[in-house]
């Protein structure tokens, strides 16, 4: 075997070598991140009929839906999690959530996590009201809080954040009267005094808006999320991001 044969099977082999490293699942669970299942034609907006196939994708590839209550019980030895678990969450409380993605994911099998700007209900149009959030609990939703009026935590005082996480907090736990212990940061901001006040404040957890997968809860309030936003390039688009939070993990990035 001359050198140029020898170098061509070496490359081949690193090239095998990658391609498994790249295909084989890293550990850790992915939490999908959306916003708004609806047709509007903008960044955060995923229509019902791609929802519906990345729905259909998870369900197909042996992906269980499980809430993050379910994954800190866990973390801490309460229970056990499904061979591939994925959380599923949407930020801001769109009543789309509740009119379109719902159904869709029930079909499926699904169920999933819905962060609320508390002083949205009810306050605007196209958010979610009471009795939408009551039945969405009914039907296995998770509610968690994306604080009173939508603020990026790090910008503002600490007096202020405290408002934010307190208020919607209590104001969720009163009108559905169950706890309310996981936050999403809008904007992605935190720092560790946020997480300081989360703590105190009785939230057991809070995802952020790194990509990445999760493993236990040595970030409990920093979790990592893959964003979902306007597809453009369909179900490719959607795995291609599952992947990268695979890579992200393996490289520990």
């Amino acid at each position: 075997m001359n050198r140029r044969t020898k170098t061509a099977a070496a490359l081949a082999v690193v090239l095998i070598l990658s391609l498994g490293w790249l295909l084989y699942p890293a550990p850790g669970v992915p939490i999908l991140a959306y916003h708004k299942v609806c047709e509007e034609d903008n960044l955060y907006a995923v229509s019902p009929g791609e929802f519906e196939e990345q729905m259909r994708y998870l369900a197909e590839h042996g992906y269980t839906a499980i809430s993050l209550r379910d994954y800190f019980a866990a973390a801490s030895g309460e229970r056990q999690l499904p061979d591939k678990p994925v959380i599923i969450t949407f930020d801001d409380g769109y009543d789309n959530n509740y009119l379109q993605a719902l159904p869709i994911m029930e079909k499926y099998g699904m169920h999933g996590t819905v962060f609320v700007v508390s002083g949205y209900v009810e306050a605007y149009p196209g958010y979610l009201s009471w009795p939408q959030i009551a039945d969405m609990l009914q039907r296995g939703t998770e509610i968690g809080s994306h604080t009173a009026s939508h603020v990026q935590l790090d910008q503002i005082s600490l007096e202020e954040r405290r408002q934010e996480i307190v208020e919607s907090k209590s104001l969720l736990e009163q009108h559905t009267g169950v706890p309310v212990e996981f936050l999403a940061y809008p904007y992605g901001g935190y720092d560790q005094a946020t997480e300081d006040i989360l703590r105190e404040a009785g939230y057991i957890g809070a995802c952020s808006g790194e990509p990445g997968l999760n493993q236990g809860t040595d970030h409990a309030y920093a979790l990592k999320r893959i964003n979902i936003p306007h597809p453009k390039w369909g179900l490719w688009e959607f795995r291609l991001r599952l992947l990268r939070a695979d890579i992200y993990s393996k490289l520990n990035i």
